[in-house]
Formats: structure tokens, sequence, C-alpha cells
């Protein structure tokens, strides 16, 4: 009874976790605040980076703090009352993989998921607050001077398991961080290519169909409004013939 326990509870708890980081929050806030689909413009990725080149700031905030929570919290609260159900440090990182696989390959959207870099800090929060507080730092440092967040995002899911393994050790934390950084740099190898040819769209940066709408909407205006003074014109001109 006992060994069965010890398979079910981990399960269990991974699969919640799992269903947990399937909530696409770039999608159900951009919902919610009536803006377009992010999975429809920009990288396509339903991510909080994505959600800024709508130009609505807020959203992707939002976007950015529930995404990172629903790493956070399934890990936080095995660590809080996993010990009294034999769910002890494997079980943990378990979870916080879960959750981080649920975000890459989210059940509720047709398992098309973002690339999971806030999903990832939120589970190295809560497995070791030290080594996520220093892998939001180097994604900070790295994003602060480039502009890039795959960038950042590559850099620091590089970092995260080495720091684990030189500052504090290896095990179960080590190797969680090591699928997420490797599962994160297969998920921006079209990023590394716009990288590399200098087409990658830097922090901010809004989309092409979104600066040109504007221009867009104009012309239509504008070609009315050209021709009908162009007309005036051209009457006025042959008024002052006929004179």
């Amino acid at each position: 009874m006992q060994n069965l326990q010890d398979i079910l509870y981990p399960l269990l708890a991974a699969v919640a976790a799992y269903l947990v980081g399937s909530l696409s929050f770039a999608v159900i806030v951009s919902r919610m605040m009536g803006l377009s689909d992010p999975r429809s413009y920009g990288s396509g990725n339903p991510g909080a980076t994505n959600v800024l080149r709508s130009g609505n700031k807020k959203a992707a905030i939002l976007t950015l703090l529930f995404d990172a929570l629903k790493g956070y919290v399934p890990v936080l609260l095995v660590t809080l009352f996993g010990e009294r159900l034999g769910l002890f440090e494997g079980s943990t990182a378990l979870v916080g993989l879960a959750a981080f696989l649920g975000h890459l390959w989210p059940v509720f959207f047709k398992f098309e998921g973002g690339k999971g870099v806030a999903t990832a800090a939120g589970v190295l929060l809560a497995l070791n607050p030290l080594l996520g507080a220093a892998t939001l730092l180097t994604w900070l440092i790295v994003a602060y001077f480039t502009r890039y967040s795959s960038l950042a995002a590559l850099v620091a899911a590089v970092f995260a398991p080495f720091y684990q393994m030189l500052i504090w050790d290896g095990g179960p934390v080590a190797l969680c961080s090591g699928v997420m950084g490797l599962l994160l740099i297969w998920r921006h190898s079209a990023n590394i290519k716009k990288l590399l040819n200098g087409t990658e769209g830097r922090i901010g940066q809004k989309t092409q169909a979104q600066t040109a709408a504007p221009a867009a909407g104009t012309s239509k205006k504008h070609p009315h409004g050209q021709g009908y003074a162009a007309h005036g014109h051209s009457h006025q001109h042959s008024k002052q013939k006929g004179k």
C-alpha cells in the first residue's frame, strides 16, 4: 500500500500541476481585455513579450504575473504540504517540470503553448528562491542591454542549471532546471535564427501589422481627401479659366 502511495501521490500532484500550467494566460487575459489572440500576430507566441507587442502594457504585465504564478504556486504547495504525503524534493521538482510542460503543451488550448520563460522562472523561484533570483537577474541584465527577450531567455536558461550545481548542489532541482533549459532553447530555435539574421523583434516593439494599421487607415481617408481637394482645385481652376 505504501509503495502505491509513493507512486500515486507524486503522479497526481504532477497531473494537477500540468493542468494548472495548461492555463494559457496570454490568451485568457487578451480575451478578457478584448484584445486580439496573441497567437495571431507578432511571433505568434502566447506569452507576455508577444502580448506587449499589442501595445497594452497592462495585459502584458498580467500575463507575465499569472504565467509565473502557475509555475510558482504548485511547487510552493507541494513544498509546504507535500511532506505529510511523502512528497519530497524529487516530487517537488517533478511538479515544477509538469507545470512548465503544461505551459508548453496546454491541454486546454490544443497543445499550442508558449515558450515557458515566465513559468520556468516561477518554478525556479519556488524550488530555490536564490536560484530563481539569480536567473531572473541574468535575464534582466541581458534584456536591459540588448532589448532582446529571446536572447535573455536563452542566456538565463543556460546559466540556471550551472548556478544550481556550482553554488548549491545537483540532484532533482538541477535536473529540473536543466531539462527546462534544454526545452527553452529548443522552443527558441526560430528566435535563434532571427537573432543570427538580425531580424528578431526587440522588447516593446510593435508588430508590422499594428504599426501599419494607422497608416493604412490614414491612406484610405487621405486619397479621398486628396481627390476631393484635387477636384476642388480643378473646379476652381476651370472657373478661373472660364473667366
